[in-house]
């Protein structure tokens, strides 16, 4: 096996190769990626890893998956432990390749193989990170609008109204794919709206293919332990995918009022003496739970899991 290495920065992508001398430095677009992709071929790599770097490393990894290379994403922080605890201190994008090299040579049968989404999942990505940037946007504007003077307020009102179409327009769109794409363990609970129903189809495609306590830990849901010898640290949840994480924490605020399931649940907790924000988490880990194992059941009825 032989293993390989990418740093993914915003305009360049910096190939380590293990075995071979040196980095190699492509561009960060289309054609730079065809490049690398014919040097991946003509080395031969087997297991190639990089990192997360807020959506520049994407066009990279669906061109891996659609060429068929085994390729897998790592969170940085990840990443950063791995080199300190090589004892490299340093961090140049040449020291991260390397060492994104090396890490898939070590820890390549532990690392989650990325698979592409189709090609509407990977539309419904980029609508619902739009919905994200116009929703912040929006809510800036109102605000600085309520303290501007009214010659600006005007201005800003306008601002405001073109927002709101476009909020309308891509809340629309989003809607019109849900309907087609959707499947029905997402509406089987109250609470389960359609942001919550895009989150969970453009970023959590592993939902019904992992048991309970994977799919929580990959959403960061699932209490950690901070044990060592005989002291006993608190159980905090930690990681995960914060977006996904967001739209349950929201999902499950209404559950736990409509859903007589999930209201029963948190109210148990609640007279059990555990803190509102501690029976809500637990509230968010079942109803995750729910959803994944109904998930589950839609896939071996359809033949696409086995267990």
């Amino acid at each position: 096996m032989r293993a390989a290495g990418i740093d993914v920065g915003k305009t360049n992508l910096d190939l380590a190769v293990e075995g071979q001398p040196g980095v190699t430095r492509f561009t960060n677009n289309r054609a730079g990626i065809n490049k690398l992709l014919k040097r991946l071929e003509g080395v031969g790599v087997d297991r190639i890893v990089v990192e997360a770097t807020g959506g520049y490393e994407e066009p990279l990894l669906e061109a891996c998956c659609d060429a068929g290379l085994w390729i897998a994403r790592v969170n940085p922080r990840q990443a950063r432990d791995f080199a300190r605890a090589t004892g490299e201190l340093a961090k140049t994008d040449a020291i991260d390749a390397r060492l994104l090299a090396l890490m898939a040579r070590m820890f390549g049968e532990r690392l989650r193989r990325h698979v592409a989404p189709p090609l509407w999942q990977r539309e419904l990505r980029d609508w619902l990170r739009r919905r994200g940037q116009v929703v912040v946007l929006l809510q800036a504007q109102k605000q600085q609008a309520a303290m501007a003077p009214p010659a600006v307020r005007t201005l800003a009102a306008r601002t405001v109204a073109a927002l709101g179409r476009e909020l309308a327009a891509i809340e629309r769109t989003m809607k019109a794919l849900l309907q087609e794409h959707a499947f029905p363990a997402l509406r089987s609970s109250k609470g389960l709206g359609p942001v919550f129903q895009a989150t969970v189809l453009a970023l959590l495609p592993e939902l019904g293919h992992l048991d309970r306590r994977q799919i929580a830990k990959l959403t960061g849901v699932a209490p950690m332990n901070r044990d060592s010898g005989q002291g006993h640290g608190k159980r905090r949840i930690r990681g995960g995918r914060a977006p996904v994480r967001v739209a349950l924490y929201m999902a499950t605020l209404s559950a736990v009022r409509w859903d007589p399931l999930m209201k029963a649940h948190y109210q148990q907790l609640r007279a059990r003496g555990k803190l509102g924000k501690v029976a809500l988490v637990a509230c968010m880990r079942k109803l995750l739970g729910i959803v994944n194992a109904r998930r589950r059941d839609e896939l071996r009825s359809e033949g696409l899991v086995t267990a």
